[in-house]
């Protein structure tokens, strides 16, 4: 009996494949199917290796017919695959694998930093009152962050705020007159100058300074300044203000206190506190034992600096105050430590 020619070997092996795909019923069938037939060393693939040995004209044809059958058994193995997982759902219905009437798994969703919602409980205060809200560059002029607050190059208050300073490339200066804002009060002198007055603004913005982190200090922060400016403006509008603001934040039983205090762009100067809210005013470890927490600082501006900007100080006055939200998140929520802010522990933040 003759040998089969490799036509006929192709038939008869694809014949063969395709009755075996269909009885396959489980993914290690077709699996086995896939390398039995279409393997490295399958049986198609074993027949291929003969083409060599015929003759040119007839290799062309059993090429073109072997790659049909190859063509087509990789379809059906895709299409049987498929059928299979669609069984597959199918059977998962039937048994109650699946309840499609149960709702879906809860979704992980994202919520504000607290720097975040601090800022915007912030904002809300002091706009609901007519101020409103800019922005200004982190990256900001000698000029601006210390000269026109009144705070000269010699001014032994610059030791207050350690400085980073940024090199920069001026052929026509040597000196270095470029920094990171150490506090948002230089958009007080940024606003004078381009504004007439009446002026109520509240400048959030983020700032930095070069000094040691610990549980009350960070080198990078935010800030929130306010100012206004007007005819008329007392000492009576900045306590009145500030202390609508507190109410706001800490609740309507908070006291209030103010003492003087130094800042070199405002006077007189004084520092605002409220009573703590962990012992009442008895004294605690949260207040070192004093019944009052210190939550920013403000004044009168200056004289000089509305002068600088070219403001007549015997025609206009203003009132300034800046704090740290982080300062009033850790008060407002009991956090210990301000590092938490930028740790990016999801152990913290998912807690507020």
């Amino acid at each position: 009996m003759p040998k089969p020619s490799l036509l006929e070997q192709l038939n008869y092996i694809a014949k063969e494949a395709d009755s075996q795909l269909e009885s396959a019923a489980s993914e290690a069938d077709i699996e086995s199917w896939r390398v039995a037939y279409l393997g490295r060393q399958g049986r198609l693939t074993m027949l291929l290796r003969n083409l060599s040995s015929l003759p040119i004209d007839d290799r062309r044809v059993v090429g073109l017919e072997a790659n049909r059958v190859k063509k087509l058994l990789e379809e059906k193995l895709n299409g049987r695959q498929q059928a299979l997982k669609e069984a597959g759902y199918s059977r998962s219905l039937l048994e109650g694998g699946i309840d499609i009437t149960l709702p879906g798994r809860p979704m992980a969703i994202g919520r504000l930093h607290p720097t975040t919602r601090i800022l915007r409980e912030i904002l809300e205060a002091f706009t609901s009152m007519g101020f409103s809200v800019l922005e200004g560059p982190e990256v900001e002029w000698e000029h601006y962050n210390f000269d026109a607050l009144n705070i000269p190059s010699e001014h032994p208050a610059r030791d207050m705020w350690d400085t980073l300073w940024v090199d920069w490339a001026d052929p026509s200066s040597q000196e270095r007159n470029m920094l990171m804002r150490t506090h948002t009060s230089p958009m007080q002198a940024r606003v004078m100058e381009n504004n007439e007055p009446p002026i109520r603004v509240v400048v959030p913005g983020k700032c930095y300074r070069y000094e040691a982190s610990d549980a009350t200090h960070e080198w990078h922060f935010y800030q929130v300044e306010g100012l206004a400016v007007d005819t008329g403006i007392t000492f009576a509008d900045l306590k009145g203000t500030l202390y609508q603001f507190a109410k706001r934040i800490f609740g309507q039983d908070r006291q209030i206190r103010f003492r003087c205090d130094y800042f070199p762009f405002v006077e007189p100067g004084v520092d605002m506190s409220i009573d703590c809210f962990s012992c009442n005013g008895k004294g605690c470890r949260i207040c070192k034992e004093s019944g009052w927490i210190e939550i920013l600082g403000a004044g009168m501006v200056h004289p000089n600096v509305l002068q600088g900007v070219g403001y007549d100080p015997k025609k206009y006055t203003g009132f300034a105050f800046g704090m740290g939200p982080e300062r009033i998140a850790m008060l407002k929520y009991g956090i210990d430590d301000i590092r938490h802010f930028y740790t990016n522990d999801l152990r913290f933040l998912n807690q507020v």
